[in-house]
């Protein structure tokens, strides 16, 4: 199973066409959304092209691929915008021979792990930085970054897992 990994869209229309763009000719079976999906949150300011509307009328129209996860910029009424659920704080991804924890990073991340066993993908997004590391402990930290607002001096990023290898791509 190919997996697209995309995170903080906030809102961003034309961020989300380029990712898909992009991750087009890599694949995929499913599209995991790790979080702020339609508002840019106080800190981000609005970001340059902002329509929520227009990216939830574009993900809807993936809705059959799609698994999300709860951001802490996602709120109930977000939901409402969305033909699939995005207000689960995790969820649990068996792909390949791995499993993935996703959720947001803001709930779990690396400094608050959540109960999983060894070996386990820990995949999340809030911090806008990509992130691809294996800990002592035995669980991989996947970050895709963000599709639409980097931080960090980092580019605009997804994920790809192709079944076999999770990787970090820039737009």
């Amino acid at each position: 199973m190919k997996v697209l990994f995309i995170s903080d869209i906030h809102g961003v229309p034309s961020a989300l066409e380029q990712a898909l763009a992009a991750a087009e000719p890599l694949g995929y079976d499913r599209i995991v959304l790790l979080g702020d999906l339609l508002y840019h949150g106080p800190r981000n300011g609005v970001p340059n092209f902002y329509d929520p509307e227009k990216v939830a009328q574009m993900l809807n129209g993936l809705k059959d691929k799609i698994l999300a996860v709860r951001g802490n910029c996602d709120a109930e009424v977000d939901q409402l915008m969305f033909e699939f659920p995005m207000m689960g704080d995790y969820a649990l991804l068996e792909a390949g021979k791995e499993t993935f924890f996703l959720t947001h990073g803001h709930l779990w991340n690396e400094w608050k792990l959540p109960p999983v066993g060894i070996g386990t993908v820990l995949a999340h997004g809030h911090t806008h930085v990509p992130e691809l590391k294996k800990l002592d402990c035995g669980l991989t930290i996947f970050n895709p970054g963000s599709v639409a607002l980097p931080k960090g001096g980092s580019a605009r990023s997804f994920g790809h897992f192709d079944g076999a290898q999770l990787k970090i791509y820039t737009i």
